[in-house]
This record gives C-alpha cells, structure tokens and sequence, in this order.
C-alpha cells in the first residue's frame, strides 16, 4: 500500500504542474490545448540543461543537488515558456484560433522534443534522476508514513508549493483580481485600465513555463532518468487539462485532483490478474469522472464553479 501511495503521489505531480500552468492560461481567457507540447518542449530543456550540468563535471558523484535542480529548473521553464510565447504570440496578438493554435503547439512540441533530445547526451540520466529523486533524509526513520510524506524529491514539495502559492495569488491579490477580469470580460478590464495584453502575455508565459517543469519531472524523477517512456508525456498532458475542469478552476483543489487522478492511474497496474483491456479501460476512469463533473456543473449552473467566461475567444479591442 506504502508504494501505491508514493507512486500515486509521484503520478499527482505530473499532473499537478501541467493543471497549475493551463488554470492560469486559462484564467486569462486561453484554452491552450497545447499544455502537451509544452510539457514536452519542458522536458527537452530541463534534460539539455542536466546534460550540460553533468557533462561539465569530472566526475558524476560530485555532483550538487541544489545547482542540479536550480539549472534544470532554469532550462524547463526557459524551454517551456518560450513556446508558450509562441502560442501567445499566434493567439493574443495575431488573434489565431487557440484550438487550432494549441494543437498545433502540440504536434511541434513532440516533434522538437525529439530532435533536441536527438543531440542531448544522456549518458548521466541515471545518477542524475537518482539525484533529483532522492528523499529527504530522515523519511526512512519514520516508516511508512515517512515514505509517502517526506520520500520524494524536491520537485514534488515545490509543485505543492505552486498550487498554494497560485491559488492565494489569484485569490487574494490585485494582481490575481486584474487576471480573473481579463478572463471574464477583457473588454470591461481593459475600459477600467487594465493592460490586457500584458496580462494574457504574462499568464500564458508563466503558466507553460510551470507546465513544462510537469514534463521534465517525468523524465528525470518519476522513471528516474530513462527516455525510453517519453511518448507518456503527452498522454499527461491530455489529462493534466481535463484535471483542470474536474477541480472546477481552483489550484488548491487541484492538489486532491492531480492524487485521485493519479491514484486512478496507478491502480491499473497493481491490480492483479486483469487483461490490458481492463487495464485500459481503468486508466480511462479519470476523464469518465470529468465528465460526470462537467455535466453536473453544468446542470447546476455556479459561476463559482464555471470557467472564464471569456475562455477560448480572442480579444479584438476594436470592437469594445
């Protein structure tokens, strides 16, 4: 059960960073679709930067945790968020249609990732994923509870810290007022002086940066180095958006989503004795919950529990 819960938790911050980065997209008015591509594009430079970090020591074991995790840190947002100012560019300012948009960011960020990665060395991805990955020291003391709270590498406790950090932005701040009125009606923030565009601009950035840390956490913590799951990636992707709609917008209820999501992910493969359709068919119960809880709230019809009312429709100021 111990390891359930850890690689629940483990499968929850994926998610958890792909879901913070499109709610703030989202809060914006953008329903970018291409938080998949993203992640990718993340994953590529994070692993950039592990391999120039690695490839610079004389030897792996001298290598430090805080520098290791501050340099890949650096290249996945860097990374990430440079392709969210693409699609910010094509949809904010070129005003293109962000469902198309997205897919397209998509089907690009794939296939970059793949080239980059084609030039990355990758011969220190072991000792640096077992690096990245390696608990906080006295979590084997304290048994299994020890494991499940306190045996995970930095980048799960940092994840939790973005969720907290970007609801009470949102919630409690001028700033996180300004962004819930651009999404809701640009046309009425922008007559009551707010920069609009700077606004779309910075959460469209900042939101695909965090996403992209999602990616590269897969890659060098989750499977501890290996490319060989890459492909995942993007399947990741799909689900940290429809996560997005299950905890109704809100980032500290995404924390207990991106668990149960990713607790319903796991459990396809420790049940014993099932067919790969069942399996499948169990890894497909997190969108059949979505689902359930769109129509639900839709039916009740909470603007609370409602999305942006601006989302998915670009912002012509001519016409305010």
């Amino acid at each position: 059960m111990t390891i359930f819960f850890v690689s629940a938790i483990s499968i929850a911050t994926v998610l958890l960073y792909g879901c913070i980065g499109e709610i703030i997209t989202e809060k914006a008015g953008h329903l970018n679709l291409g938080i998949p591509g993203i992640m990718c594009m993340g994953t590529a430079g994070g692993c950039l930067g592990v391999s120039l970090y690695m490839g610079a020591l004389s030897s792996p074991e001298n290598a430090s945790l805080i520098l290791l995790f501050l340099i890949s840190l650096l290249f996945s947002t860097v990374f990430a968020a440079a392709l969210g100012g693409i699609y910010a560019l094509l949809t904010v300012t070129l005003r293109c249609n962000q469902n198309i948009t997205g897919l397209a960011i998509t089907i690009f960020g794939g296939g970059a990732t793949n080239f980059i990665m084609s030039f990355v060395d990758r011969t220190n991805f072991d000792p640096a994923g077992k690096l990245i990955s390696s608990s906080l020291p006295f979590a084997d003391k304290l048994g299994g509870f020890g494991k499940v709270v306190f045996g995970h590498g930095i980048y799960v406790y940092l994840a939790i810290a973005v969720a907290v950090v970007c609801s009470l932005v949102l919630n409690k701040t001028r700033v996180g007022l300004h962004l819930r009125a651009v999404g809701e009606s640009p046309a009425t923030a922008d007559a009551a002086g707010i920069n609009v565009v700077l606004y779309k601009y910075m959460a469209i950035i900042i939101g695909s940066g965090i996403a992209g840390i999602g990616g590269f956490y897969y890659i060098m913590d989750y499977i501890k180095g290996s490319w060989e799951n890459a492909a995942t990636i993007e399947a990741f992707g799909w689900l940290a958006i429809a996560l997005v709609i299950f905890v109704l917008w809100k980032p500290n209820v995404a924390i207990l989503g991106a668990f149960l999501f990713g607790a319903c992910y796991i459990v396809a493969f420790v049940i014993p004795n099932i067919t790969s359709t069942q399996r499948e068919i169990i890894k497909m119960l997190p969108y059949v919950i979505t689902i359930v809880v769109l129509v639900i709230t839709s039916i009740r019809n909470k603007r609370e529990n409602q999305p942006p009312a601006s989302l998915g429709l670009n912002y012509f100021r001519e016409e305010r």
